[in-house]
C-alpha cells in the first residue's frame, strides 16, 4: 500500500500531473456526498471535527486572522497516513526492518524523480494545486519556468525583504525558524502531554547526546512543521554561533500530526533522520538546539554553504532547506531562557491546534 501511495507521487511524468498526491481534498472534495446533499456550515464543521478526531485531518489557526480552518491535504496522504500509523498493529508493522527499508527506499526513489527534468511538469499543477500563484512575486526568481526541476522549485529561495523578522531592533525578541504550522510548549514535558504522544520520546534521543540534552533540561520547545506547500527552507531563530552540528541517521515515517499525536505508535522525531543543530546565542550566551527532522518523501536535509560550526549567524538568516515532502525543524531553548508568546502556547496546549506562521514572526522573547 506505502509502495502504491509513493509510486502515485512520482512516477509516471507522462500522466496528468493534477492526479497525484500534490492534489489537496479540500472541505468540498473530501465528503462530496454529504456536502452536496446536506450543504451547510454546521454540517461542514461536524465532519472536519470528526475527521481531525479520528486522525485523518488537522487543523490550523491562522495567527494574522485567528480564524480556526481544517488544513487542505491530498485524500491519498490522509487516507494512507491514517492506514500506516492509527492502531496499535499499525505501530507494530512500522518498526519492521521491512518498513523501514522501504520508506527509505521510497524517500530515495521520489527524490530522484524530482532531480530529473521530466518532473518539471508537476510544477505548474503543484502551484495551482496549492494556491501558490501569488506568492511566486515573493521569490528571487518568480518564473516557474526557469526552475530545472521540481525539487529545484520546491527549495526555491525567497527574497530578503519578503521576510522581516519582528521586532528587528530587539535583540531578546525570538522568531520563528520557518513558513509553518508551529505548536509551542514551555517545557518539554508539557510537549510530551498535549502534543509528542509518541512512544520513546526523549531529548537525549532527540538530539543524539546525553551530554546535550541535560543542558536543555526543563526547557522550552517550538515545533514548527513544513507542510508540502511551505517554503521549505529554514532559518535561524537567534544571533549566534554554530557550535557543533550532529547527522544522525534514521528512518523516512511522516511528520503529520497524525502520527506525532497518535500515542499507541512510534515517536518518529527520535527515529527519522535529522540534523541536530546547537548554537551559543549572542546576547546571553546560552545554548540553543535546531532540529531538522526529515521525513516521508525527503530524501535529504541540506545546509547553506557556510553554515557549519563556528559560523556566526544572524536572526532570521537562512540554514538551509529540504527536498520534496512536509518536514520539522524543532527549536529548543534552556530552562528559562525565553518566554513563548502567549497566543502559540494558548493555541498548542488549550486547542490542541497548531498556527500558521512566517519565518521571522515572533516566538517568544528573554
Amino acid at each position: 500500500a506505502l509502495r502504491a501511495l509513493t509510486n502515485l507521487a512520482a512516477s509516471n511524468h507522462a500522466a496528468n500531473p493534477k492526479e497525484t498526491l500534490h492534489r489537496p481534498a479540500d472541505h468540498e472534495s473530501s465528503n462530496s456526498f454529504l456536502r452536496k446533499h446536506f450543504p451547510s456550515a454546521h454540517l461542514a464543521q461536524h465532519l472536519d471535527s470528526l475527521e481531525s478526531a479520528h486522525h485523518m485531518g488537522n487543523y490550523v489557526i491562522d495567527r494574522e486572522t485567528g480564524v480556526k480552518k481544517f488544513e487542505p491535504m491530498s485524500i491519498y496522504v490522509r487516507l494512507g497516513m491514517h492506514l500506516l500509523y492509527y492502531g496499535t498493529e499499525q505501530s507494530k508493522m512500522l518498526h519492521l526492518k521491512e518498513a523501514r527499508k522501504l520508506l527509505e527506499e521510497e524517500s530515495i526513489k521520489i527524490g530522484r524523480e524530482y532531480d530529473t527534468p521530466q518532473s518539471k511538469a508537476h510544477i505548474e499543477p503543484f502551484i495551482t494545486s496549492f494556491e501558490l500563484w501569488d506568492s511566486l512575486s515573493q521569490l528571487k526568481e518568480p518564473d516557474p519556468a526557469k526552475y530545472d526541476t521540481f525539487n529545484h522549485f520546491f527549495a526555491r529561495e525567497i527574497r530578503e525583504d519578503a521576510r522581516p523578522v519582528q521586532h528587528a531592533h530587539d535583540s531578546e525578541v525570538v522568531c520563528s525558524p520557518a513558513d509553518c504550522r508551529l505548536t509551542a510548549f514551555p517545557s518539554v514535558d508539557l510537549a510530551t502531554k498535549y502534543w509528542i504522544k509518541g512512544q520513546g520520546f526523549t531529548l537525549d534521543k532527540l538530539l543524539g547526546s546525553d551530554d546535550v540534552a541535560r543542558r536543555f533540561d526543563g526547557g522550552s520547545m517550538i515545533i514548527a512543521r513544513l507542510a508540502p506547500q511551505d517554503y521549505h527552507r529554514w532559518h535561524s531563530p537567534i544571533n549566534g554561533t554554530v557550535v557543533a552540528i550532529n547527522e544522525i541517521p534514521g528512518s523516512y515515517y511522516t511528520v503529520n500530526p497524525q502520527a506525532i499525536n497518535e500515542a499507541t505508535t512510534l515517536d518518529v522525531f527520535c527515529e527519522n533522520r535529522r540534523s541536530a543543530m546547537v548554537l551559543k546565542r549572542e546576547e546571553t550566551g546560552s545554548p540553543v538546539a535546531m532540529v531538522a527532522v526529515g521525513a516521508m518523501l525527503v530524501g535529504s536535509i541540506k545546509y547553506n554553504p557556510g553554515a557549519e560550526a563556528g559560523a556566526q549567524v544572524r536572526r532570521g538568516q537562512c540554514l538551509g532547506a529540504f527536498r520534496y515532502g512536509g518536514s520539522t525543524v524543532i527549536v529548543i531553548y534552556p530552562r528559562g531562557e525565553v518566554a513563548l508568546d502567549e497566543d502559540l502556547v494558548k493555541n498548542s496546549m488549550e486547542h490542541s491546534c497548531e498556527t500558521l506562521m512566517r519565518v521571522g514572526w515572533s516566538t517568544g522573547r528573554s
